[in-house]
């Protein structure tokens, strides 16, 4: 095994710290077998004195890694097997002969291409070898089409027995002893057999996006003597171009080099961040999308302790002080007090990005678990970063759940575990947002995950109305001053959300075009507020807005009547109602 100071050859190269990991691990002969997942699909960066290669990966595999071996295979369900050499496959087909011979098969002509025939011919030649002194080393790509996520009761005979025959190669004495090495490649660790990747014997190494540093060395390499031509075509600097990259591979990186360089595009800041967006979401198989706006808190109306609150934590991030940040933030309250809009807004004053993760669940065994580790994988690798989470106690599964074969309970620890890592402390900022804080686990809620709980009400006070009524005639285009305004909106006989008000404004706009006016006039707006029904949900805003007060870890966010509220008076009160609502 070519590793880091192995040989003399070898003393001036400098290899990625996954590399070092995977030597380390190698030399204790206790572990043969090693799953390279995560950024597999990327370059590999190789430094020998001043310079630096960057190489795919299955090349350093087969020219760096492994080039002592003997023999070097490579294995998947579409090309089959292959060899690093000619007179390697020369040899796999003299070995084949004797099998032919003594089986009656024809397998020197035509090698098979499924994984249990190819396993089978693989053990009895590895056996061969091995004995004779050999060093072998097999790689396995697209690892997940062979062994793929699958209860037990829902595998192929034919995985089953490719998993026996990687579990049994794991630890096989021979095996062990001998300078030999499975290699399986994967982009995500989820989507093997678990009994595979909890092997004791089985090593699981991630490879991960690279990050700022080896991004500018990349560009700087690329780029070399065309440094002056690329300034010239770019509004952008080499420096500031890694910079503004986080989340984005080596290959993809490329391509917007070779976009400005060989094609003469011009590199602005707004076709990078396109390009960037357009990488990422499609990395992310779709599942996350940037959150991009041009409203910031003064466009919310109302929750000022709330803004406050934000406010404060977008002043942090712009100085860098992500130690003083919560882990992430919990945002409750009824429906259409605005938490989707007010976090909407927030994403455009705090300078960093902020996604939107959407519905990652899929039917399939297995597949939720793998998208949800490609996601993860990616916020960590675009930090500082912030996240958005709507209808947070549907999304994250629950510790509990039963009847999905285990798979919001293991979606719900992968999202534990990651939200609660003290490194993300700022630079992954989690927003969960629910109308139904109390249908979410105690664990996500948790100091140490979703530390600051704010809560959003129904304005309180006829200034808190006005100012939410000033904004929805600012946003519905609608020309009337408050006091043309109805006074039942204003007077708070009644509450109307935010969502309410703009529904009943939007159809007086409506009203107003049908009728061929030029705008909205005070007697029309009567009228539509006359015969504005709007659905009522009284237990379920009720049961809403008193679990809001109960999550919530601010005083200051309350209004009054909840502020000197009993708090055992109010859960008791809950109950009550989750009881009526159930007999419905």
């Amino acid at each position: 095994m070519a590793l880091p100071n192995t040989t003399p050859a070898d003393a001036s190269v400098v290899y990625p710290d996954w590399v070092r990991e995977l030597a380390r691990r190698y030399f204790t002969k206790t572990v043969n077998q090693f799953i390279l997942h995560g950024n597999v699909r990327d370059l590999v960066p190789l430094v020998e004195a001043d310079q630096v290669r960057y190489v795919p990966l299955r090349d350093f595999l087969r020219d760096d890694l492994f080039a002592p071996r003997d023999l070097v295979l490579f294995y998947d369900r579409s090309a089959g097997l292959q060899f690093a050499r000619p007179d390697m496959r020369q040899d796999f087909l003299r070995a084949l002969e004797g099998f032919d011979h003594l089986h009656g098969t024809n397998y020197t002509r035509q090698i098979p291409r499924d994984p249990v025939r190819v396993f089978s011919l693989l053990e009895r030649y590895f056996r061969l070898r091995l004995a004779e002194g050999r060093r072998i080393a097999c790689v396995i790509d697209y690892a997940e089409t062979i062994v793929p996520m699958a209860e037990g009761a829902f595998s192929s005979s034919e995985d089953r027995d490719a998993l026996v025959f990687l579990l049994k190669w794991s630890h096989d004495p021979l095996f062990l002893k001998s300078d030999f090495t499975i290699c399986l490649i994967t982009e995500n660790l989820t989507d093997l057999h678990r009994q595979l990747v909890q092997n004791p014997y089985t090593a699981a190494i991630r490879i991960p996006l690279p990050d700022e540093a080896e991004r500018r060395r990349f560009i700087e390499t690329y780029l070399g003597d065309q440094t002056e031509t690329f300034r010239a075509r770019s509004e952008i600097s080499p420096a500031v171009l890694a910079h503004h990259t986080a989340g984005l591979n080596l290959v993809q990186l490329r391509t917007i080099l070779a976009d400005v360089l060989e094609n003469h595009t011009r590199l602005t800041f707004e076709r990078l961040s396109a390009t960037k967006k357009a990488f990422i979401e499609a990395e992310a198989y779709g599942l996350l999308e940037f959150i991009e706006t041009n409203y910031n808190l003064d466009m919310v109306a109302g929750h000022r302790q709330a803004k406050a609150l934000l406010r404060a934590a977008a002043e942090a991030l712009r100085q860098g002080r992500y130690d003083v940040l919560p882990m992430g933030y919990l945002v409750t309250g009824p429906v259409g007090t605005g938490k989707t809009f007010l976090i909407t807004c927030f994403a455009g004053e705090i300078g960093i990005p902020m996604v939107h993760l959407k519905n990652f669940r899929s039917q399939w065994q297995g597949v939720t678990e793998g998208n949800l580790e490609k996601i993860l994988n990616l916020l960590e690798a675009m930090t500082p970063v912030a996240v958005m989470i709507d209808e947070a106690d549907a999304a994250l599964g629950h510790r509990e759940a039963e009847g999905d074969s285990g798979v919001s309970k293991r979606v719900f620890a992968q999202i534990a575990s990651f939200m609660s890592n003290p490194a993300h402390r700022g630079r992954i900022l989690f927003f969960l947002l629910t109308a139904r804080p109390d249908l979410m686990p105690v664990d996500l809620k948790r100091q140490g995950r979703a530390e600051e709980h704010i809560a959003l009400f129904y304005p309180d006070t006829r200034e808190e109305r006005d100012e939410l009524l000033q904004v929805m005639l600012r946003r519905t285009g609608i020309e009337l001053s408050l006091d043309e305004v109805p006074d039942v909106l204003r007077n708070g006989e009644r509450s109307f959300s935010g969502a309410e008000l703009e529904a009943l404004l939007t159809r007086a706009r409506f009203r107003a075009a049908a009728r061929g006016l030029a705008r909205v006039t005070p007697e029309l707006l009567q009228e539509v507020v006359d015969d504005f029904l709007p659905p009522t949900y009284p237990l379920e805003i009720e049961l809403q807005t008193l679990v809001a007060a109960l999550e919530c870890t601010s005083r200051t966010l309350l209004p009054e009547s909840l502020r000197t509220m009993d708090r055992e008076a109010m859960v008791a009160r809950v109950e009550t109602l989750k009881q009526l609502l159930q007999m419905r």
